[in-house]
């Protein structure tokens, strides 16, 4: 995973011209805390649900379809579109706090693991003095890969299929790779988890992969 970022596979300028113009990221799910200083709120549980309904898992594979309903039948709370909604939100603010190196947001929303990984790498960019210039031009779909609860924990994996923009620069500023002007479409598998018996209603990140 870290030389899927310090190699930007996933973000470099070979694919194809981006179609449309820039586009906000969907929700953001930023609240003020106590200070009056954004932070990012947690995606959280809904009000009560009934059950999964049958639009809501139509044309999943048999075991992902299994997955979600044993997390709703956990968790009455559980509603699948809103947690793709907070995972697109989620997806923006993860990728915009790596590419800026803000550790302090990433250790908010992924496990230790995933944020050791993207710390190392925010490290090594840093010492070769090099600063991304990424951009989320949009977020052109999301669909779940997985979905399985083992005891109390619910892992849930979301296919984002996005078009970003990247330019990486030099100590210097000057642009060693990349344009804004140029967009690839990219297509990550990332991995959310909650323990359904936590009191805590937050999913985090817990692992990332090339879909």
């Amino acid at each position: 995973m870290i030389a899927a970022f310090l190699g930007l596979r996933l973000y470099s300028v070979l694919g194809r011209r981006a179609e449309q113009e820039e586009e906000p990221v969907p929700t953001r799910f930023d609240q003020p805390d106590s200070a009056g200083k954004q932070r990012p709120a947690p995606l959280q549980p809904q009000p009560a649900q009934p059950a999964l309904r049958p639009r809501d898992t139509a044309g999943l594979p048999i075991a992902v379809e299994e997955g979600l309903r044993e997390i709703a039948a956990a968790d009455r709370h559980f509603d699948l579109f809103a947690f793709l909604e907070g995972a697109k939100g989620a997806y923006g603010m993860i990728l915009e706090a790596f590419w800026s190196g803000d550790k302090e947001q990433l250790q908010q929303l992924c496990d230790k693991d995933v944020y050791e990984s993207f710390a190392s790498a925010i490290d090594a960019r840093d010492e070769a003095g090099e600063t991304l210039d990424n951009r989320l031009i949009r977020i052109e779909e999301t669909s779940i890969a997985s979905a399985s609860l083992d005891g109390s924990t619910a892992r849930i994996g979301v296919i984002f299929t996005a078009d970003i923009a990247a330019v990486t620069r030099d100590k210097d500023g000057n642009v060693v790779a990349g344009s804004l002007d140029d967009a690839v479409e990219s297509r990550d598998i990332w991995t959310f988890s909650r323990n359904l018996a936590s009191a805590g209603p937050d999913w985090m990140l817990v692992e990332t992969d090339e879909g």
